[in-house]
């Protein structure tokens, strides 16, 4: 049976926000954590997911190859989101092999995956856009209800297997739950490890 990726989401023609060029962006369902400020619930809450469509790498690759032109003129390509991409690590490494080598590939991850999904996809992601949350145990493990270690150890394979260059690390101001401090500290441990590309922003509540 071939491999497929549940997929809820296909956005085409974004620009700046999901790496580099015009990108084609890929939500997929399926999440370890239950983060309290989730803006895609219906990549983990079945109740509330919509449409969900099972497709095959070649079946991906009809959907979004209509953007190739744009991909190739502006060194973009595709987007794997989530929910948590890298759950669905050897649909990616398949996708790698029908699209070719001239897209380029991105995830959106928040690394909370074993180690073994990461060191699938080393030699055939482009760039890693990692959601880290807060690097203090604490923050984390009361915004996301899941422990940090599986993302303290795969930071630390990422930052020896590709060059700092291919990661960019976002780092979330979020209300009630992590501080000035909290962030600066955050920084300061993600340096230590070796990354360099790094971005703070905020998570801006939806009104009930």
């Amino acid at each position: 049976m071939s491999i497929t990726l549940p997929v809820f989401a296909i956005e085409r023609h974004r620009l700046t926000t999901d790496g580099q060029g015009v990108t084609t962006l890929v939500g997929s369902y399926g999440c370890p954590l239950q983060c309290r400020y989730c803006f895609n619930p219906h990549a983990w809450n079945p109740s509330t997911l919509k449409v969900c469509n099972h497709m095959t790498p070649e079946q991906l690759y009809d959907r979004v190859k209509i953007d190739n032109l744009y991909f190739l003129a502006t060194g973009g390509g595709v987007t794997f989101g989530g929910g948590e991409s890298l759950l669905h690590a050897p649909f990616i490494a398949a996708f790698r092999q029908v699209c070719g080598p001239e897209w380029h590939l991105a995830v959106e991850t928040s690394l909370h995956i074993p180690r073994q999904n990461l060191e699938q996809v080393l030699e055939t992601v482009d760039e890693f856009i990692v959601d880290i949350k807060d690097m203090d145990e604490t923050v984390y493990e009361s915004y996301t209800g899941q422990p940090q270690s599986p993302v303290r150890e795969n930071l630390r394979i990422l930052s020896e297997a590709v060059s700092p260059e291919q990661v960019m690390i976002r780092v979330p101001r979020i209300p009630f739950y992590n501080t000035k401090d909290h962030i600066h500290s955050s920084l300061e441990q993600l340096r230590e490890i070796g990354f360099t590309q790094t971005e703070v922003f905020d998570y801006f509540l939806k009104k009930q």
